[in-house]
């Protein structure tokens, strides 16, 4: 039980990777808050997690609304009385060229994927700073550190958060907070299961592993950066990705 005691946020944890990772944190104890735009998928996912004998507290949360995440924080914190570890998962796309991409799918994902992080990671410091403790780890991508055609707004919402991820770490570090980011490579959730199996075979060309993450496996990086285990580590970033990039 790693995190026997310890109380985590997720965002995005209604489904794919963040559910995974929720799951996960609570199988080793933690109690959790379940955040997302999604009502319904947090409370099927609560229900999971209260099987397990940990306890759960659910918020509807738009991630990019300031105002919306600052009260979702103070309802937590009232509720639970302290917040160990926030996992910043929340994130959506918009694809397109460059020449064609529309200023409405440039801000939708730079608000959510990267405004929402910094929206979570101000409004949890200061109660982290308080107790002089806490873990902080942000979803990126690997597209954040290598690009992608027909991603321009998602790579670079995803560079943005490793920069915030870096920086935080710095700001923090003396009070006793780990500021850590994960990058995904090509995971197995419902956007992949859609892709034409020829799309899927050129992306298993690219991945030494030759097969895809799954939710588990980001999930299993998150845990370890959750506890005393990474206590060392702060402003990194673990690629989880089969060997796609390598440094």
């Amino acid at each position: 039980m790693l995190l026997k005691g310890k109380t985590a946020l997720v965002t995005g944890s209604g489904q794919g990777i963040g559910k995974a990772i929720a799951l996960k944190l609570a199988s080793e104890g933690a109690d959790i808050a379940l955040c997302d735009v999604v009502e319904e998928t947090i409370k099927s996912a609560a229900s999971e997690i209260e099987a397990m004998g940990q306890k759960t507290f659910c918020c509807k949360c738009d991630v990019s609304n300031t105002a919306n995440v600052d009260e979702t924080v103070n309802k937590i914190l009232d509720n639970t009385g302290k917040i160990d570890i926030l996992v910043n998962n929340a994130g959506l796309t918009r694809d397109t060229l460059l020449v064609r991409m529309k200023d409405k799918d440039w801000d939708t994902v730079i608000s959510v994927n990267l405004k929402g992080v910094f929206n979570f990671m101000r409004a949890i410091s200061r109660p982290m700073m308080k107790q002089r403790s806490g873990r902080i780890i942000n979803i990126a991508s690997i597209i954040g550190i290598v690009g992608n055609a027909g991603q321009a707004n998602y790579a670079a919402s995803k560079a943005g958060v490793i920069a915030l991820t870096k920086t935080g770490a710095r700001e923090l570090a003396s009070r006793g907070i780990n500021v850590n980011a994960i990058a995904p490579g090509f995971i197995q959730t419902k956007m992949t299961d859609v892709l034409s199996d020829e799309v899927k075979q050129q992306m298993l060309k690219a991945i030494p592993l030759n097969t895809l993450g799954k939710p588990e496996d980001v999930a299993n990086a998150a845990l370890f950066l959750s506890s005393e285990l990474s206590s060392y580590m702060t402003g990194q970033v673990i690629v989880v990705d089969g060997g796609m990039v390598m440094a």
